[in-house]
């Protein structure tokens, strides 16, 4: 039995109802929905949230709600994997005992359901606790620049000002879009961030972290033009 579980909190500082909000046509949250349904690979899609309208339109697009998150699972501070945990507890109350949860984030549009499928199988062939969406940075991060408090700057790597840039290594972040990982590391804490967790190489240009309205609107922005490329015919 494999199980999703999208987190979907009621309260967003920075963008109010930030995972309803419409994006691109839809709530933000569908899109998710929409993409772990295509999938093919849950027995159930599952929303942890405290808030009621977050449950009814997740409901709509195809989701359940079945539980109310704990207020203490619901604040700023609250990590992902205690949120995960809670669901997989949640279910094992009702003798329903996954063997994979995939976390996938409710403010992730850009998600598609062929990258779950995949991440499944790097989970499977891996055997590694996690595997989740990576995805490279534009720029090689041992030349970054800080901006001092006298508005100079200085390298975070000095060392590395005159080494060419073909010469040092590929760095990589989270995509922040899903999460695979094996039912007994969700409930026992282990962390994602390790050697225990595999890489689900994404694209940069299918990648944008969405915690401004600036995020927003380039998020849509690059939404709609790979939608429109999508559908361009071929020759």
């Amino acid at each position: 039995m494999r199980a999703a579980i999208i987190p979907a909190r009621g309260g967003s500082k920075r963008i109010p109802r930030k995972n309803i909000r419409s994006f691109a046509g839809m709530p933000m949250i569908a899109w998710s929905l929409r993409a772990a349904r295509d999938s093919g690979c849950f027995d159930r899609i599952i929303v942890s949230t405290d808030d009621p309208e977050v449950a009814q339109v997740a409901i709509t697009h195809g989701g359940e709600a079945p539980f109310v998150r704990p207020a203490e699972l619901s604040d700023d501070h609250c990590g992902t994997i205690p949120v995960i945990a809670h669901a997989a507890q949640w279910l094992a109350e009702q003798c329903e005992r996954p063997t994979e949860i995939c976390c996938i984030y409710a403010t992730a549009p850009f998600v598609e359901a062929g990258d779950l499928r995949r991440g499944l199988d790097v989970l499977n062939s891996s055997g590694a606790d996690y595997a989740f969406s990576v995805t490279s940075f534009p720029f090689p991060i041992q030349r970054a620049v800080r901006i001092t408090p006298e508005h100079r700057l200085t390298m975070f790597q000095p060392e590395h000002a005159q080494t060419r840039s073909q010469d040092l290594d590929e760095a990589w972040h989270d995509a922040g879009q899903f999460y695979w990982g094996r039912a007994h590391a969700w409930i026992a804490g282990t962390p994602l961030f390790g050697e225990g967790s595999a890489p689900v190489v994404l694209p940069r240009h299918r990648v944008q972290d969405i915690d401004t309205q600036e995020d927003w609107d380039r998020a849509e922005i690059m939404f709609q033009a790979q939608h429109r490329a999508d559908r361009m015919p071929t020759t």
